[in-house]
């Protein structure tokens, strides 16, 4: 019989939940970046420390919040709240993406985004972007390639490797 048979075939829904489950248990949670929705911001390879969010009116606008769509974990910015149907709604939207995120409740909402780890160096996100920053993720919006281009670039400077626990989502 063939070993691959054992291995799940939504891998990344299973991660995911284990994920989930550890920050909801243990009130903290790191997760490596892969994406580059929320550039220039947080950069593939950053490593998130994601926070529970306690009551579901914690988080607020400007916040990184977590949320998983189902077969990955999102870390968009909060970009809206409001009530909806009878349920409070939250909007996100990546930094670099030129639209948001379908509105999402605000109980299905993890975490949100404590501190990103980059190189070292701890850091605290802010709630809004600065001009340069603002410049950056309109750039990377209107044109992928640019994107490309800046990760491309930023992997080959030399860096020093954050060793830390993390879920690789």
């Amino acid at each position: 019989m063939n070993s691959q048979a054992f291995i799940p075939a939504n891998i990344n829904a299973l991660k995911c939940e284990l994920a989930g489950e550890v920050l909801r248990s243990s009130g903290t949670l790191r997760v490596r970046a892969t994406g580059w929705s929320m550039l220039p911001t947080v950069w593939p390879g950053d490593t998130l420390v994601i926070e529970r969010i306690q009551q579901p009116g914690a988080v607020s606008e400007g916040d990184i919040a977590m949320f998983s769509n189902g077969r990955r974990f999102v870390a968009h910015r909060v970009v809206a709240k409001g009530n909806g149907s009878g349920a409070s709604m939250v909007q996100t939207q990546g930094d670099a993406v030129p639209h948001p995120d379908s509105p999402i409740t605000r109980g299905d909402l993890l975490g949100k985004v404590a501190f990103i780890l980059r190189n070292g160096t701890c850091i605290t996100p802010r709630k809004t972007l600065g001009f340069s920053e603002r410049a950056l993720a309109a750039l990377f919006r209107r044109s992928e390639i640019v994107a490309r281009l800046a990760v491309g670039v930023r992997r080959m400077r030399p860096s020093s490797k954050v060793q830390a626990s993390q879920v690789q989502v």
